[in-house]
């Protein structure tokens, strides 16, 4: 019987290529209409209407989603790879966010087996208190090489953005892709263990 295990692998990788793509595509594109007004003018964050809030990282989520459920189908060069790619292509510091990325996911990887027996809103918590961490050492990085950044109360809204679509990544990748945690002790088809 053929070993099925490195196709599915590579089936996921470029999964996640493509969706890592889509991700970035739809980051590239114009998307603001500068004529147009706020329909609630007095709906706000931090002072920023509605049509101004930045987006969240898709592609963090997805990431992060992904690396707690089936670590072994996200290699490390993989990640770190997309996203110096998206560095390149986004004109931000070469490798910055994708070192604090790749820290964050290595750091993710090694408490995969503790992850395992936790509820969704435990591993939630844990991902939003990592997310805080990545956020805050990325602006202090850029702080001390004395680096433009966005304001911070723009940052601070595309975080929470970020936050609040990861349950929905989480659920996507579930019941779209069926990617989800293997149960402790679980093995695959050949004996060994997930």
């Amino acid at each position: 019987m053929a070993d099925r295990r490195p196709a599915r692998k590579a089936l996921y990788v470029a999964l996640f290529l493509g969706l890592a793509a889509l991700a970035t595509f739809l980051r590239l594109l114009p998307m603001q209409d500068y004529g147009a007004v706020a329909t609630d003018p007095g709906l706000t964050l931090f002072g920023i209407p509605p049509r101004d809030w930045p987006a969240p990282d898709f592609l963090l989520c997805l990431t992060l989603a992904w690396l707690v459920r089936r670590p072994d189908l996200l290699p490390a060069p993989v990640i770190a790879g997309y996203f110096l790619f998206e560095d390149l292509l986004l004109l931000r510091p070469p490798g910055l966010w994708a070192l604090v990325v790749l820290l964050a996911t290595e750091f993710l990887r090694t408490r995969t087996p503790l992850l395992r027996g936790f509820g969704f809103w435990l591993e939630y918590a844990i991902v939003v208190l990592l997310m805080l961490a990545m956020f805050l050492a990325n602006r202090a990085l850029l702080a001390i090489v004395m680096m433009p950044q966005a304001p911070l109360d723009l940052s601070f809204v595309q975080f929470i953005g970020t936050v609040l679509a990861y349950p929905l990544v989480v659920a996507v990748s579930h019941y779209v892709f069926k990617l989800r945690k293997p149960a402790t002790g679980e093995v695959d088809v050949l004996g060994q263990k997930l």
